[in-house]
């Protein structure tokens, strides 16, 4: 198979031995591992079209924050295509695969529909509808800049959504008893029980590394998992998997979303308490330690 032609090359005038093209005050603003993010109006919230969509605005402060100018980022399961919508914002490259051609097909659209500009017609943002193992087919080694993406919630959406609140009102609304799962694809992440999903999660980061150069970050967007009456650490396995395999963790940051919740319900009391996972999901941030 044939790579893409795509440059990875900055082509900002920053220093080499910068990780970004940061002013020290807008530098500063990224400290804080605590981040509060907001949807705009190119965001897609429909459930219907997507089950499980960030909003521009998280990849788009990964990408201010571990690239330059004219860089490329990585999204292997880029879904409707936010990265790539990021990326071109920022005047980087960009590549995503994803295995439902529907997804494809409206990040393409998506894509076509942005207003073009001067400087975005010397980046290039790609979808391609291919399984992310298949990657290192398309890309060269020591390309890749940043890794950025939210994988698929493993098995969590495939079953029929409840709502426990014991406000009534709360409790049924058009997501009720609803299936919101990504695809029937076996291969798709989003149909896998934990331990098969981590072990699939960890085969593609691995063929992924190699892609990265030396320091590249690579961050994961993870909720983790109840599921019946438990809690699943799901990003602590992530983080063991990926060490495993190669990966150093360099920061934990947590994405507080109590500014998107409107409503919330009165969760197991007053027998058992529960933290409303709805109200944050975590930022994992890893690299390629240096050679």
């Amino acid at each position: 198979m044939k790579k893409i032609e795509i440059n990875f090359r900055k082509t900002c005038s920053c220093p080499d031995s910068h990780i970004n093209c940061l002013t020290p005050k807008e530098w500063v603003k990224g400290q804080v591992a605590i981040w509060e993010l907001y949807y705009e109006k190119r965001d897609i919230r429909d459930k219907d079209i997507h089950p499980a969509v960030f909003p521009i605005a998280l990849p788009k402060k990964c990408i201010e924050l571990f690239t330059h100018k004219g860089e490329l980022v990585l999204d292997p399961f880029v879904g409707i295509g936010t990265t790539l919508i990021a990326a071109r914002d920022l005047e980087r490259n960009a590549v995503g695969f994803d295995l439902n051609p529907e997804y494809i097909d409206y990040a393409n659209k998506r894509l076509a529909q942005l207003n073009m500009s001067l400087f975005t017609e010397n980046t290039k943002q790609i979808a391609i509808c291919d399984d992310a193992l298949n990657i290192p087919q398309y890309l060269d080694e020591e390309t890749i800049s940043l890794c950025v993406t939210s994988p698929p919630y493993a098995n969590m959406l495939n079953h029929e959504r409840l709502n426990k609140s014991l406000r009534s009102d709360l409790r049924k609304n058009e997501h009720y008893k609803k299936v919101q799962q990504y695809s029937d694809n076996p291969r798709d992440l989003g149909t896998m029980k934990l331990k098969e999903y981590i072990e699939a999660l960890a085969e593609i980061y691995k063929c992924i590394l190699p892609l990265l150069k030396p320091k590249a970050h690579c961050v994961i967007n993870v909720n983790d998992l109840w599921e019946n009456n438990r809690r699943y650490p799901t990003h602590s396995y992530i983080i063991e998997a990926m060490e495993k395999v190669g990966y150093e963790l360099r920061n934990i940051i947590i994405w507080d979303k109590r500014n998107l919740v409107n409503r919330v319900g009165i969760f197991g009391w007053p027998s058992n308490y529960i933290t409303l996972s709805t109200t944050f999901e975590y930022i994992l941030d890893f690299w390629r330690a240096p050679l």
